[in-house]
């Protein structure tokens, strides 16, 4: 039986970036607990087998294929949401890009493509979902964001840590500007979550695991479905008084200061 803080029967949800990883896990989630879901990715085969996961749920959903980074495109999926769903309770944003670079090298292009494809294009999500919320008076925004936005990654994560900062601070300040009216913003940090990409890249990378791992005191690297939980409550009643929350899912990284040791240590 699931505690009636935490039942979105009735409510409905969009998703992006649902076709894997993080992005699936966190629609699989709110349809767990009652939600009918818009979920979108360009992924296409990936984007069916998240529907029939949810369908599994007894949940009604609506796979979209969908460039989350173009604005029209953005704009279109919401159009979409209104036609089949009349309404919009939770959007999770997920989808972000990086790509590495030092930055006394990268173009200034660089730099843009890394703000749109992770600061610009949530805000357009943002902004869709947050005037349907407004209007109805209630509803909860979720950004996915990164450890990279609070505090400094280096290695060439120049880009993605100011886009991911900015992520962390429009958060902030959609929450005070929609406080008193019913609309609820909250982000996600995650630390390093396992993927099929992300594990042949430590295989590839000899001790890139294993500096990964010295930074999390919880020992080990987050998993997808490590998200389920903060989803379901960010999404939920039972986060009613929360909101401008960026809040770490981390296993301790951001908890953890530089002089610090993990573990039981000597003084």
């Amino acid at each position: 039986m699931v505690h009636p803080l935490f039942d979105l029967t009735g409510r409905v949800a969009l998703v992006t970036g649902a076709a894997q990883n993080m992005g699936r896990a966190a629609a699989v989630a709110l349809a767990e607990i009652g939600a009918d879901l818009l979920i979108a990715d360009l992924n296409e085969a990936g984007l069916l087998e998240t529907a029939a996961l949810i369908r599994q749920q007894g949940r009604h959903v609506l796979p979209v294929v969908c460039n989350v980074w173009d604005e029209a495109q953005i704009r279109a999926l919401y159009t979409q949401l209104d036609q089949t769903f009349g309404q919009i309770d939770v959007a999770v944003n997920i989808p972000g890009g990086n790509v590495l670079g030092h930055p006394e090298e990268i173009s200034v292009e660089h730099l843009l493509q890394m703000l749109q494809s992770t600061l610009v294009s949530k805000f357009i999500s943002c902004q869709e979902a947050g005037r349907r919320m407004l209007a109805r008076g209630k509803g909860s925004i979720l950004n996915m964001s990164s450890i990279g936005g609070v505090r400094t990654l280096g290695r060439g994560n120049f880009a993605y840590s100011i886009a991911q900062a900015g992520v962390a601070q429009m958060t902030r300040e959609l929450s005070l500007e929609w406080a008193d009216r019913g609309v609820r913003v909250n982000a996600i940090a995650p630390a390093q979550i396992t993927n099929p990409t992300f594990e042949l890249r430590m295989e590839k990378t000899p001790g890139l695991r294993e500096r990964f791992l010295r930074g999390i005191p919880m020992g080990r690297l987050g998993l997808p479905d490590d998200i389920k939980g903060l989803v379901i409550f960010l999404a939920s009643d039972a986060s009613a008084f929360t909101t401008g929350a960026v809040i770490g899912l981390d296993g301790g990284n951001l908890a953890m200061g530089a002089n610090a040791t993990i573990g039981r240590q000597e003084a």
